[in-house]
């Protein structure tokens, strides 16, 4: 039983059960990604903060002072357990120690269990143990001293031998646990596991027994006290594993089985749920009448207990009912409050776990009670749930119950190797204590979004890895005669036999209904640039370009000259790298080791000098190679690739700016990384390094120092690396020094890390950081980070200035079935939006913005436009970026339009260039013309002379 002495006003719960049917369903209504992203907001004033323990896990003093044995006492020295709990975490001898965690933490209450056995030895009021009752005593008078109000439960798992087994008990915290494993499965004290009927046995007891304890304190104590009362009760989430009415009833009735063995008949009619009733029929026991009137009504308040306890691990199948179980407080929250009719919910437990060697940085827990505060958050704020607090568990590490001490739960660090078992705030501790002194997540400046707009010359584009390629004209490829049956359906009928004159002439760009189809499309999204990458290996198939494709490059350069009289400005890159696809030429691609062949950077270059001689005229931006630093790439092959890149910037510096007057420089794969503890400098470090060895790695050589950084060599060299990182020479620095015209990266996320290992899956050793997620982050199936694009551009500004930046690509995954593609909508809004904030209020030199990617087609999942057989679909995102164009970004509201001066005609001479293909076209219409009226006097006369 969880006595709560405390002062609460209270509404009389009187439920209409099975309410709860519709959580599903309103969550599933609810706008996505919108209501998943993180609320900035406050608690209610008076919001209780709590952290709590549980006696048998934490007091230890096994036999100390007249304590008797409880039943953990004795089921830990049975069976193959290989520890027990009699020392703990020694509280019983750190009194002191907790109260000042407590303090330091700035709870206002704190919740403990009284350990039965150390009260009363042998269970019975007779057996008095007076030092016993003293510990809780001086522990309560230093809490008050402290103003922390006591939440307590005079038992937990604590209880004498068998004692459940009577009826003349107080009741218990967690009584799901205590009844189906304690004498069900077994896996807890006291481990009884032969009647798979007495859990209901026990469970029908514990009802009454607690029942019992309120009326003794609603008669005897509540008048003078003023406390309430009410049981502890542990649930799982569960979430349908399809969306037919028969899953979401199974899903009702795992709950049913689970909390509402013990809510309903408190919150609601005294009896159990009519799904457990019909499932167990006459294995579960039956109130009378009176005993029905004796427990409904008896809980004050509604105590949940969630989390490490109770989900994922001693939920088994038998209660799932083929369901899917899940960790969503919020859904669990709101369940209960239409369950139950709104009752006041106090979370009286909730937390995670991290693993036992797990020091003072449990980034895990930390982001697990992160996640869960902010969950009972939103219940509050936007689902108007009335929770009135929320326990963090637990206080200290502790011996875990059947876990023993294979994980920690603490807020505070215990070695239980030192004799004084000194008490160290892990990083979970600083951030709750962080959230107290906040009372939440309030809103700061920098999550608010900005209003303004992009310079008048900002760049609006879209990015796809490729463009579709037609080598054979589809335009005017039919040399068929048809008649147009205009007087009937309007059909064409081909007429057999004849075949229109050729033409004689050379193919057009006219011809090519592919590259008017990709242009119409662009254009639609209304952006002034278009970037897509050219296949080495398909322009130079030999890697000799003397003898390149023509065709290709005369489609490249149709497909250029369109665009630019769309308006529209093509960015070029050379080469995309990828692991999987080198896109090297065939001989170059077959020999050993690839990049590491010393004659490549020389053939790039001259696959490069073919590129702007033959497509030049129409390309101003360059790319030579596309995101290089792939986390594949070797040191060694990075090398070849920067003095590849350098030789193509030379290239066009040296032979083709001063007539064409373009710019080249190289995109960056660049996602943000945080450090997991913004606070620690442990963490700091780690992030830092990270950026070095993903970023600077190729941007210091060419924007920097035309070195690696020194931070990457000091690194390696402490770790005796073998992967050493090249030297330049002399000539090799001069040469990759510079060659820039801007800074463009890709950015798609943000990583956490840190230096503390806990995962080997996701543990780099090279760099001894561990990568991790927020769990408060939206999933698809990269985190959706908005500020850390910020954060990217302004890493760019703080260590090259006021280089031009370019986001050349950002986007997100999302279903392509999903034409409403809510999530992208959101993506684009925030992470453009955050983009804005770098160059208004941070002063990053931002030139442009490209959205990656155009269609699904090209870039599966995604793309602006979607595709449904041969129909090309238009997506949500892609009118809400063609609107955010329009606007030049977020304009103030009611403020003066921004103007900008007329675009200028972006190719001047190509209406002219154009002129060759109408005049085809204008030919071979004339002709199927004459050719039809000649068809039409023929087959008249004919029939003239047939009527004569």
């Amino acid at each position: 039983m969880l006595a709560f002495f405390i002062f609460l006003v209270v509404t009389p719960a009187s439920g209409k059960p099975r309410d709860g049917l519709k959580t599903w369903g309103r969550f599933n209504r609810l706008p996505y990604p919108g209501d998943k992203a993180f609320l900035y907001d406050t608690f209610p004033k008076g919001f209780i903060w709590a952290v709590g323990t549980a006696a048998y896990p934490v007091e230890g003093a096994f036999a100390k002072d007249g304590k008797g044995l409880s039943i953990w006492d004795t089921f830990t020295r049975g069976g193959t357990r290989k520890t027990c709990g009699d020392v703990g975490s020694d509280s019983y001898h750190n009194i002191d120690a907790d109260v000042r965690a407590i303090q330091q933490l700035g709870v206002s209450h704190y919740r403990f269990s009284l350990s039965w056995p150390r009260m009363f030895p042998n269970g019975t009021r007779g057996s008095h143990n007076e030092p016993g009752v003293n510990y809780y005593r001086t522990l309560i008078r230093r809490l008050r001293k402290i103003n922390v109000q006591p939440v307590v439960t005079p038992t937990s798992h604590g209880m004498h031998l068998a004692s459940w087994l009577k009826i003349k008990i107080i009741t218990i915290d967690n009584p799901f646990v205590v009844a189906q494993h304690g004498y069900g499965t077994g896996v807890v004290a006291p481990g009884i596991k032969n009647d798979p009927d007495l859990r209901f046995r026990v469970g029908h007891n514990l009802l009454k027994a607690h029942a019992a304890a309120w009326h003794v304190y609603d008669r005897l104590y509540r008048p003078r006290q003023q406390g309430k009362v009410s049981m502890a009760l542990a649930s799982h989430w569960i979430k349908p594993s399809r969306t037919r009415l028969e899953s979401l009833q199974e899903c009702q009735c795992s709950l049913d089985h689970v909390l509402g063995w013990f809510a309903r008949p408190l919150f609601t009619d005294g009896d159990y749920p009519a799904c457990m009733r019909a499932r167990l029929g006459s294995r579960l026991p039956s109130f009378t009448q009176e005993e029905k009137e004796w427990v409904k009504g008896t809980a004050d308040f509604f105590a949940l207990s969630h989390g490490a306890t109770l989900s994922f691990q001693l939920i088994n199948d038998s209660v799932k009912f083929d369901q899917h179980e899940d960790l969503d407080l919020r859904m669990l929250l709101y369940w209960i409050y239409a369950e139950y009719d709104k009752p006041p919910i106090f979370v009286v437990q909730s937390g995670w776990y991290v693993l036992g060697n797990t020091k003072t940085k449990d980034p895990k827990q930390m982001f697990y009670l992160k996640s869960f505060i902010a969950e009972t958050l939103k219940s509050i704020i936007i689902d108007k749930v009335n929770v009135i607090g929320y326990t963090a568990w637990s206080l200290i590490d502790g011996y875990e119950w059947y876990r023993e001490y294979g994980i920690r739960r603490g807020l505070y660090y215990v070695s239980f190797n030192t004799p004084d078992m000194k008490r160290e705030p892990k990083t979970s501790a600083i951030f709750y204590k962080n959230v107290i002194q906040k009372n939440g997540f309030p809103e700061l400046p920098e999550n608010r979004p900005v209003q303004g707009v992009f310079p008048c010359d900002f760049a609006w584009g879209v990015s796809a890895n490729s463009v579709q390629v037609e080598t054979t004209p589809t335009q005017f490829a039919d040399p068929n005669v048809y008649l147009w049956n205009v007087s009937n359906n309007g059909q064409l009928i081909k007429l057999d036999g004849l075949v229109a004159p050729p033409l004689n002439r050379a193919t057009h760009c006219a011809d090519y209904a592919t590259i008017r189809q990709q242009v119409d499309e662009i254009k639609q999204v209304g952006v002034n640039h278009f970037h897509f990458s050219l296949n080495w290996s398909a322009v130079v198939p030999t890697g000799d370009v003397a003898n390149p494709n023509t065709t290709l490059l005369g489609y490249y350069r149709c497909f250029t000259r369109q665009l630019l009289q769309a308006n529209i400005t093509p960015v070029v890159t050379l080469l995309h790298y990828t692991p999987k696809h080198s896109s090297l030429p065939a001989p170059l691609a077959n020999t050993t080791n690839k990049w590491l062949n010393s004659n490549i950077p020389e053939a790039f270059a001259d696959y490069a000098r073919l590129c702007y001689r033959e497509l030049g005229a129409y390309v101003k931006m360059w790319i030579t190679l596309n995101e290089p630093n792939d986390k594949e790439v070797t040191y060694l092959e990075g090398h070849e690739m920067l003095r590849a890149h350098a030789l193509a910037w030379h290239v066009y510096d040296n032979e083709f700016r001063p007539s064409q007057g373009g710019q080249v420089s190289l995109v960056l794969h660049m996602n943000w990384v945080e450090p997991a503890f913004s606070f620690s400098r442990e963490d700091v470090e780690p992030a830092k390094r990270v950026l070095h060895f993903t970023i600077s790695w190729f941007a210091e050589p060419i924007f920097g120092s035309g070195d690696y950084p020194l931070e990457m060599r000091s690194w390696l060299r402490q770790l005796n690396s073998l992967d050493r990182l090249p030297v330049f020479k002399e000539e090799d620095r001069r040469l990759v020094k510079g060659t820039y015209d801007f800074f463009a990266i890709s950015h798609f996320s943000t990583d956490l890390v840190t230096h503390a290992k806990e995962d080997s899956y996701i543990y780099t050793a090279k760099l001894e950081v561990q990568y991790m997620v927020d769990t408060t982050w939206i999933m698809s199936p990269r985190p959706v980070v908005p500020w850390g694009l910020r954060k990217a551009l302004n890493w760019v500004k703080e260590h090259y200035g006021d280089v031009p930046v370019y986001v050349m690509a950002n986007g997100v995954q999302e279903d392509p079935s999903h034409f409403k593609d809510s999530l992208r909508v959101y993506y684009l809004y925030n992470y453009i939006n955050e983009a804005l904030k770098a160059h208004i209020l941070d002063g990053v030199n931002l030139k442009g913005y490209f959205v990656y990617a155009l269609n699904d087609q090209r870039d599966p999942k995604f793309g602006l436009y979607g595709q449904v057989h041969e129909e090309v679909i238009v997506k949500a995102s892609l009118s809400n970026y063609r609107n955010l164009i329009r606007h030049n970004g977020f304009p103030v509201q009611g403020a003066t339009p921004q103007q900008c001066p007329a675009a200028p005609q972006a190719c001047p001479g190509c209406r002219v260039l154009v002129k060759g293909p109408m005049v085809g076209f204008l030919t071979l219409v004339g002709s199927g013309v004459l050719i039809t009226l000649g068809l039409i006097v023929y087959y008249t006369s004919k029939r003239h002379k047939e009527l004569y």
